[in-house]
C-alpha cells in the first residue's frame, strides 16, 4: 500500500488551469523528488496534498485513508508533516523552545499550571531527540533570531519531525544557503530513518540526486517526465530544458 497516493488532482484559479491530473504514489520510506521551472505548479501541488488548499477534482490518500476532505491540522494527524520554504519559526523563542512546543502540540499537551513545555520531561526529551537528529543540540538555548540561517532550516525540519509524520514534505529545504549549508543539510536529510517517507521540492539538482530514489518533473501543471534517477537523468526532453547537456 502507497504512504501517500495523489489520484488526478486537478486546480483551477480562474479559467487558469494550475495543477492537471497530477497523481503520485509513494510507498513507505519513498524518497521522491518533484522538480520543474518556477510557476510549474510544485508549491500549488504541496499546498493540495496537505490541504492549504482545496482541489477542484482527486483525491489524496495517506496510508491507504481517504484525506481528501479533511483539514490541514487532520491530515498532519494522519501523518502528513510539512517544511516550508519561508521559515515559519517562533523568532523570539530558544530553539528548544520552538520544538518543545512543537512537540506538545503534536501530543495535544497544553500548558500545565503555566510551566512551561520544556519543563515537562518527557516533552523536553523528545526535543532534544529531534535536535540530535537535525544537528542543533550545540545550539539549543540560543533564540531563533540569533540562530543562523542554516539552523533555522534545520529546526523547520525538526518542527516538522516534531508531528511524528508518516510522511515528511520538504519544500526547498536548502533554498537560499550556502554550501556548506546545503552540505549539512544533505546529510542530515539522508541519515533521516528509512521507514519515513519524503517528498522533497528542490532546485538543487545535486540535493535531489544525493537524497532521493524517484522523481517527477513538472511542467505548466502537468507531469512531463517521472522515473527513477537514471531515467530521468536520460531523458532528452529534461534534459533539454532543465538538466543541460553536461547531466547526460
Amino acid at each position: 500500500m502507497e504512504m501517500l497516493k495523489a489520484e488526478r488532482l486537478n486546480k483551477f484559479y480562474g479559467s487558469l488551469l494550475v495543477t492537471d491530473n497530477i497523481s503520485l504514489e509513494l510507498a513507505k520510506g519513498a524518497r521522491h523528488a518533484v522538480i520543474g521551472p518556477n510557476g510549474a505548479g510544485k508549491t500549488t501541488l504541496f499546498n493540495l496534498l496537505t490541504g492549504e488548499v482545496k482541489t477542484d477534482s482527486g483525491r489524496v490518500l495517506i496510508d491507504g485513508r481517504d484525506v481528501s476532505k479533511k483539514s490541514p491540522n487532520q491530515r498532519a494527524k494522519a501523518g502528513l508533516g510539512r517544511s516550508f520554504q519561508k521559515n515559519n519559526l517562533f523568532m523570539e523563542l530558544t530553539a528548544l523552545e520552538n520544538l518543545t512546543t512543537a512537540c506538545a502540540v503534536s501530543v495535544e499537551l497544553g500548558r500545565v499550571f503555566w510551566r512551561p513545555f520544556d519543563s515537562v520531561s518527557e516533552i523536553k526529551e523528545a526535543a532534544e531527540s529531534i535536535a540530535e537528529q537535525v544537528d542543533l543540540l550545540s545550539v539549543l538555548d540560543i533564540p531563533v533570531h540569533h540562530l543562523s540561517y542554516g539552523h533555522q532550516r534545520q529546526l523547520e525540519v525538526g518542527l516538522a519531525l516534531a508531528t511524528q509524520p508518516k510522511v515528511l514534505m520538504l519544500d526547498e529545504p536548502t533554498s537560499g544557503m550556502s554550501p556548506e549549508e546545503t552540505t549539512i543539510m544533505l546529510n542530515l536529510i539522508s541519515a533521516l530513518p528509512s521507514s519515513l517517507t519524503i517528498l522533497i521540492i528542490e532546485h538543487d539538482m545535486d540535493v535531489v540526486f544525493g537524497v532521493t530514489d524517484r522523481i517527477t518533473v513538472l511542467d505548466y501543471g502537468s507531469v512531463l517526465v517521472e522515473g527513477t534517477l537514471d531515467e530521468v537523468r536520460s531523458s532528452d526532453i529534461v534534459r533539454q530544458r532543465y538538466l543541460g547537456d553536461a547531466s547526460s
